[in-house]
């Protein structure tokens, strides 16, 4: 089977748990926290497809990921424990993803994500926040990254937009149309 199509039946039998049990909110901040530590641990994939770790490490190392030091829910004790009784660690990061994109549909919530050279204030980033809210008729979640690599201006994503006032791509716009003029008087 493909990964999508398992990641899907099992997100979606997740979310028909949760909401069954009321519990879908605290899932979606557990697995927002397991996702993101997939994102930034590096192994952590690894380790969950090592057959040579064990289920219950896998078990506690992957309650550890979602809620740290708290005591995860029942709905994800019992998810995680089925993922693994199933073999299916592989693809928990994938599940993971489905249901938070599901939930998101569900409770229309929006994802942006803002790139500037420097940071910004508070008020700003929930102005910009509030904005795209109202624009997309939906509640917003806002990330905020600082890259000086953009040199200025910012770059926002949302959804599946990308809006890019950055320095450096105008600079690279110049820098592109004086070699485009050239090539042409050569």
């Amino acid at each position: 089977m493909e990964v999508g199509i398992i990641s899907m039946r099992y997100a979606k039998a997740l979310m028909a748990y949760a909401e069954e049990r009321g519990a879908e909110d605290r899932l979606y901040h557990e697995l927002v926290t397991l996702a993101h530590s997939f994102r930034t641990v590096k192994g952590f994939c690894a380790v969950l497809d090592n057959p040579i770790v064990s289920v219950d490490e896998k078990f506690s190392l992957i309650c550890t990921a979602a809620d740290g030091d708290n005591k995860p829910s029942e709905e994800f004790i019992r998810f995680v424990r089925l993922v693994l009784k199933e073999r299916r660690e592989t693809y928990l990061q994938f599940m993971s993803l489905m249901y938070l994109d599901l939930y998101r549909k569900k409770k229309h919530i929006g994802v942006g994500k803002l790139i500037t050279a420097v940071p910004v204030d508070k008020a700003t980033e929930e102005r910009i926040r509030q904005t795209a809210a109202h624009i997309l008729h939906a509640y917003m979640e806002l990330e905020t990254v600082i890259d000086p690599s953009i040199e200025g201006g910012f770059v926002f994503d949302i959804n599946d937009y990308r809006l890019d006032a950055s320095i450096a791509t105008q600079l690279k716009k110049v820098k592109q149309q004086f070699i485009d003029k050239n090539r042409r008087i050569v």
